[in-house]
């Protein structure tokens, strides 16, 4: 088994880029009321909403099981990429890299496609591979689309 890794996928949206990269940069307090089956909240630990390196804290449910993540965001308006930085919580009890980047890339002038690139590194052999948190990101990246085509109207 692969000590670390890298896991890339498109998720094609309907709805706009600038909608979906503007939710992901700073509109995460908006997540539990979107997407309250996996993110029940998100709170800033440093920094505000709207700010490259601020820290957050995130609530969610993972495979039935509540968890909590410690990131710090980096994100970049001209390529509108969004870069989450794994600092502590459950996902880093097994990892000792964890980054997941959101680049939303027009496709139309309604839709766009998210290509998610998920980089980490397991902090020991047993360590199992996150492929579950893989597929729960991009599980949450198509379930806020639905949300950003009702604000869309």
């Amino acid at each position: 088994m692969a000590m670390a890794g890298t896991y890339v996928t498109d998720v094609p949206l309907k709805g706009k880029a600038e909608k979906h990269y503007k939710r992901w940069r700073s509109e995460h307090n908006l997540f539990p009321d979107a997407i309250g089956h996996h993110i029940q909240g998100v709170a800033v630990h440093e920094g505000d909403w709207d700010t490259h390196g601020s820290i957050k804290l995130w609530n969610y449910t993972l495979d039935g099981k509540e968890e909590i993540f410690k990131e710090r965001t980096d994100i970049d308006d001209e390529k509108m990429v969004v870069t989450i930085n794994g600092l502590e919580g459950h996902v880093m009890e097994e990892l000792k890299v964890f980054v997941t980047t959101f680049l939303f890339i027009p496709t139309s002038e309604e839709g766009c496609v998210c290509k998610i690139t998920m980089t980490w590194e397991k902090s020991n052999e047993d360590s199992p591979e996150p492929i579950n948190y893989m597929k729960f990101v991009e599980k949450m990246v198509d379930d806020m689309d639905e949300h950003i085509l009702q604000d869309q109207e």
